[in-house]
């Protein structure tokens, strides 16, 4: 009896899109996450290429907002996410790479943003506050994530009605760094998310994509 109920509970949280067992793992290729040099990130023409205020333009990302960057690396975006916000707003760095999550936390204290937090997240879980975000970034890190249902789950827990989810990625086989968009916007699917758009200007060479999602009702 016992198993019968856990097993309801199982397929009821898959068809509503809601939570299951934790750690769920993904089911295709994952690429390991990154662990070198933080200042590859940190590449002067990077905010052209990625166009990134016209990415957080399409987020809603503005003065006051509440925004979630995951996988947050050297805190590229999250300083400049801190920045357009300003200090009526928030940005919650999520890392799970402890020696990352220092680096952050001393790069806010030193460029005085005192609107981030930063958050030592799980692999399948970035321990956001509840309704806590009107807004999510994750750039180029969904390839690494080894279980992106479960993590995408929190996430619609995290997110504010209305809150767009935003995806920047190359096209790949996962294990490449990097995954093609439809297998991104399927497992979304599964997540509980619908695709809203769809857009290439993140890189001319049409490898990256930036996929906007919301959290389905």
């Amino acid at each position: 009896m016992l198993f019968r109920k856990s097993l309801l509970i199982l397929l009821i949280g898959v068809l509503l899109g809601g939570p299951t067992v934790k750690g769920e793992p993904a089911d295709r290729p994952t690429s390991e996450p990154y662990k070198g040099d933080l200042s590859i990130f940190e590449d002067p023409e990077r905010d052209q290429k990625l166009q990134i205020g016209r990415v957080m333009d399409l987020l809603g990302i503005r003065e006051g907002s509440r925004v979630a960057d995951i996988g947050a690396g050297s805190g590229w975006f999250t300083v400049r996410c801190a920045r357009r916000v300003g200090p009526r707003g928030v940005v919650y760095a999520i890392e799970i790479n402890p020696d990352y999550v220092r680096h952050i936390k001393r790069r806010a204290a030193k460029e005085k943003l005192a609107n981030i937090r930063v958050i030592r997240g799980n692999a399948d879980d970035p321990r956001l506050p509840p309704r806590s975000v009107g807004a999510v970034l994750l750039l180029k890190a969904y390839h690494e994530l080894s279980a992106p249902v479960a993590l995408l789950r929190h996430l619609r827990v995290a997110m504010r009605a209305g809150a767009r989810l935003g995806i920047i990625d190359r096209n790949g086989n996962g294990k490449d760094h990097g995954l093609n968009a439809d297998v991104v916007i399927k497992e979304a699917a599964v997540a509980g998310f619908a695709l809203v758009e769809q857009h290439d200007f993140v890189k001319p060479d049409g490898m990256d994509y930036f996929l906007i999602f919301r959290a389905r009702e």
